[in-house]
């Protein structure tokens, strides 16, 4: 049920501008489309953008990165991008969407798909200001090194008076510390109107979105600022700034974890993705790498360089070191997934264990099976994947091979070095091996016959 504010609150929409060429990226994919935690920076925002209760989102893209267009409709639906062609600035950008903003009437926010880290309270606290009665509201920041960033002037009363690039600055503005991020929010059509009057009269011959705080007070409207902290309103223009968002992102991750319950024993060399869950009580060690669809629950254990994607871990379960869990996969409460050990798309069943050097794909393991060293589900014929089934209790041999489709009934035992093709019983031993034959003598004569050739060779090396 939505609460009392949410019922009686304008309705909200965000402008994402994605239109950047992202040059210093040197890649042939659009900057936006690269990845901090896992996820797309242009995912980011748009999901920052849903969070905030944004009924509608447009996309601004530009005509040299269709990619960046193509991944937004595919999220949001056609007809939810606007093009920007060619570039001459943020304010040109939004005005850009405003075609697609025509029949929207509420409150709008700008967003930027190069800013992955912006939390959702903290945007939602500059739809915020204009709750509390400002026509205008932008998220600054207290820089520690404030360099070209346009500088947050305000009145003594603590309204924001203007917004003026650093190139534009006073040597008096220049001495400010707080400084725009660039995400403002205003009611869509006083954001329209005052874009119609911004002029490209400055530095860059560019339409400033910024103008519009002063064209607002003009009128004598009022503006407001509100505060992010810096590594939140991060922009990402090269690989150097990718990196330094995904570390930003990392720790504030590991601390979450760690408040949350969760023990990480070397917390830098832990590495999460955006969606991973981590119940209280689990217990990560060192070098473990989570990727997207992660679920580990309470009082699991995972030990030093798992790898772990698409996957849940029940509750007591135990992995690794060195095991890699693929999608599909299901480890059951209690369950122990050993050292050199692979699972894809397989279900082990609770208390099921896989020690060692193992690979089980497109496996359904039951509760309490025990399955031996070198053991692998022959899954794939070139041509199509098949599942293998492995019952309750059942003992798999060390250096087992099970050919897919097969199932090995409950209670269940194959012998060591086995290559089983059909399916095994409730309670049976299968033992498939060739015979074994021993030549007295063989070993010695071939050995004498090998060195010959090889002394011969050397005699004679045409």
């Amino acid at each position: 049920m939505a609460d009392a504010a949410s019922s009686t609150r304008r309705p909200r929409a965000a402008i994402i501008l994605a239109a950047g060429h992202g040059t210093r990226m040197k890649s042939s994919m659009s900057k936006v489309l690269h990845a901090v935690g896992g996820r797309s920076m242009l995912e980011w925002s748009i999901a920052l953008a849903q969070s905030l209760g944004c009924e509608r989102i447009v996309v601004v893209t530009g005509a040299h990165n269709p990619d960046a267009k193509a991944k937004a409709e595919a999220i949001l639906g056609p007809g939810t991008t606007a093009l920007q062609d060619p570039p001459m600035g943020t304010g040109h950008a939004v005005r850009c969407a405003q075609a697609a903003m025509a029949d929207f009437e509420g409150d709008a926010i700008v967003l930027y798909a190069d800013t992955p880290l912006i939390a959702s309270n903290t945007a939602a606290a500059v739809f915020g200001a204009l709750d509390a009665g400002a026509s205008v509201g932008v998220l600054g920041f207290v820089a520690r090194d404030p360099g070209a960033y346009g500088r947050l002037i305000e009145t003594p009363d603590g309204m924001l008076d203007a917004i003026v690039e650093a190139k534009e600055a006073t040597p008096d503005q220049l001495a400010v510390k707080l400084c725009n991020s660039g995400v403002l929010a205003a009611p869509s059509s006083l954001l329209f109107e005052l874009l119609a009057d911004v002029r490209n009269d400055n530095a860059k011959g560019e339409y400033y979105l910024t103008d519009v705080v002063s064209l607002a007070r003009a009128r004598g409207l009022g503006a407001r600022a509100v505060h992010a902290t810096e590594d939140e309103v991060l922009g990402v223009n090269s690989r150097v700034e990718l990196a330094e968002a995904e570390a930003s992102f990392q720790a504030r991750r590991r601390r979450e974890a760690m408040v949350a319950g969760v023990t990480l024993v070397d917390p830098g060399s832990v590495f999460f993705c955006h969606d991973t869950e981590l119940g209280n009580d689990v217990i990560v060690e060192p070098h473990v790498v989570f990727g997207p669809g992660v679920t580990v629950e309470s009082g699991a254990r995972v030990r030093a360089f798992c790898h772990l994607e698409g996957c849940v871990v029940r509750a007591g379960a135990v992995l690794g070191p060195y095991a890699r869990i693929r999608p599909g996969s299901d480890v059951g409460a209690g369950a122990h997934i050993g050292n050199f050990v692979e699972l894809k798309n397989t279900t082990m069943g609770p208390g099921a264990k896989a020690n060692h050097l193992t690979y089980l794909g497109d496996a359904t393991v039951g509760a309490k099976a025990n399955i031996g060293a070198g053991t692998v589900t022959c899954n794939y014929d070139g041509y199509f994947k098949s599942r293998t089934v492995i019952g309750e209790g059942a003992f798999i041999g060390s250096d087992t091979m099970l050919v897919a489709p097969v199932t090995i009934g409950a209670g269940a035992n194959t012998g060591s070095g086995s290559t089983i093709t059909r399916d095994v019983p409730d309670g049976a031993l299968a033992v498939e091996r060739g015979e074994l034959r021993v030549v007295d003598g063989g070993a010695t004569r071939y050995r004498a016959r090998k060195q010959a050739q090889k002394d011969a060779a050397r005699k004679d090396p045409s």
